[in-house]
């Protein structure tokens, strides 16, 4: 597949691409640096010399620090601002090959559905005017069904003026024709949006069976399940539906019709392949711990290596069947992560280390950092908060003393029972602001309230002074 220059990320720099991640991520300078640089290099490639653009191998990277401290984020981030396809597996939840359970190849094949996904509905979003379009005419079909046009019926109406239009003169088609006009206007300024219309729609299938074992076997499965949907037709059933939501399931059948589905599948194995994104979690589970006397422990650690040796083809550059065809793995940027608390990176297989050049320690955060996070970012847990119960007419505030009173209480949680990070926010946030969660919007319908320093040391205060308490319930 030739590969052709991209600009999907708008030439941002290195320098910019953090400032974008900064909108949404507190601290870990040196890690958005490494993504920034790794995800320019990748513009870099595509715009380098032809004969030895297939030379320039991407920079895979290892993010070693506790849970809650932006790993995950920082990935999930990085793909949206290149509008690349991404996925998060689990190192964990795969098996070597030859034991039941999901294979390493699986991750591409999940990735490439991704892909298709995200480029049907980019090309939908382009063709969404004209299949609108549509979707209104087959509206008017079911609520004033066309009548044929006569064969010495002129193109168009002698005379469309209200004025000149006589009812008892004009043909049946004149007449439906007008009707539909009217009802047109209708439908488009919405005065129609709760009559209900019948659709014929797919009848849901049932669940499908996820089938397990040796590698291939579950890439067959996949195939199989397709071609048993090929051989017996869709099955349709009718259904009483509001115009509102009729014209949001008539939109999607429309759009499906508009899109060129080879030239999808065709743009989407391309982009895995150009700037496909996986963000392998827990990969220190997968890495073998070294017993005393410096050797790798025996049982399970051997199954954890099969695991490893599964994966570095994958992550070296392979060849993996989908069912939407081969992807090369060559290009495709792995971004993995782990706490590393019993092993360390150097416990993985050699080669394996090789793949990851690049290796950023994650920064514990402090109280400032969750200060921070509760106020600056813009999917800020605070912000959150007060768009949720915005919707019930109530205006939340925090002083600032009660945000630092916040941070303050998560730091000194995770240093005295375990430090989850930023996650320790969400656990003290939702106790904090529980009585109020609940009494919206029985006891209060609306208005202004603001959470002040005395008000969170109410809610709290007990459960952080009682050890015993704090270990449970934060």
């Amino acid at each position: 597949m030739s590969e052709t220059k991209i600009n999907n990320i708008d030439n941002l720099t290195p320098r910019q691409i953090v400032d974008e991640l900064n909108k949404f991520i507190i601290g870990q300078d040196n890690a958005k640096k490494s993504v920034a640089i790794s995800l320019r290099n990748r513009w870099r490639r595509m715009n380098a010399e032809e004969s030895i653009r297939d030379e320039i191998l991407p920079n895979n990277i290892i993010l070693i620090g506790p849970t809650g401290v932006g790993k995950t984020e920082i990935a999930r981030r990085l793909a949206r601002l290149a509008k690349a396809p991404f996925i998060k597996v689990e190192a964990s939840k795969f098996t070597e090959v030859g034991y039941v359970g999901r294979d390493v190849e699986s991750m591409i094949r999940d990735l490439t559905d991704i892909a298709v996904t995200m480029v049907k509905s980019e090309m939908q979003e382009r063709v969404k005017i004209k299949a609108a379009e549509r979707v209104e005419e087959r509206i008017l079909d079911m609520l004033i069904p066309p009548v044929k046009k006569p064969a010495t019926q002129s193109t168009g109406f002698s005379d469309n003026s209200d004025e000149n239009f006589e009812p008892s003169t004009a043909s049946d088609y004149e007449l439906n024709q007008r009707t539909r006009e009217k009802f047109r206007e209708k439908l488009q300024k919405g005065e129609l949006d709760d009559r209900k219309v019948e659709l014929e729609v797919n009848a849901s299938n049932p669940a499908n069976m996820q089938i397990f074992g040796p590698a291939g076997m579950e890439e067959m499965g996949i195939n199989i399940q397709d071609f048993l949907g090929s051989l017996s037709p869709q099955k349709k059933k009718k259904k009483q539906v509001k115009i509102s939501d009729a014209r949001k399931i008539l939109l999607d059948e429309e759009s499906e019709k508009l899109i060129d589905h080879d030239a999808a599948v065709s743009e989407a194995l391309n982009r895995v392949q150009t700037s496909g994104i996986v963000f392998v979690d827990e990969i220190d589970k997968i890495a073998a711990g070294t017993t005393g006397d410096g050797r790798g422990g025996g049982g399970p650690d051997v199954s954890r290596q099969g695991v490893q040796r599964d994966l570095l083809p994958i992550v070296e550059g392979s060849n993996v069947s989908t069912k939407y065809g081969m992807v090369k793995t060559d290009h495709v940027l792995f971004i993995a992560s782990g706490a590393f608390h019993v092993s360390k990176p150097s416990d993985l297989i050699p080669e394996l280390q090789g793949r990851f050049p690049i290796r950023v320690e994650m920064d514990s955060l402090t109280e400032e950092d969750f200060y921070k996070i509760l106020t600056i970012p813009q999917n800020a847990l605070i912000k959150q908060y007060q768009a949720m119960l915005e919707s019930e007419g109530v205006k939340l505030a925090f002083d600032d003393e009660a945000i630092r009173e916040i941070a303050k209480l998560a730091a000194e949680v995770n240093e005295s029972v375990e430090n989850i990070g930023a996650r320790r926010l969400h656990t003290i946030l939702s106790t904090v602001l529980e009585e109020l969660l609940y009494a919206i919007p029985d006891d209060i319908k609306d208005g202004d309230i603001t959470i002040d320093k005395p008000y969170v040391d109410k809610q709290i205060g007990e459960i952080i002074t009682n050890r015993d308490l704090s270990h449970y319930i934060l």
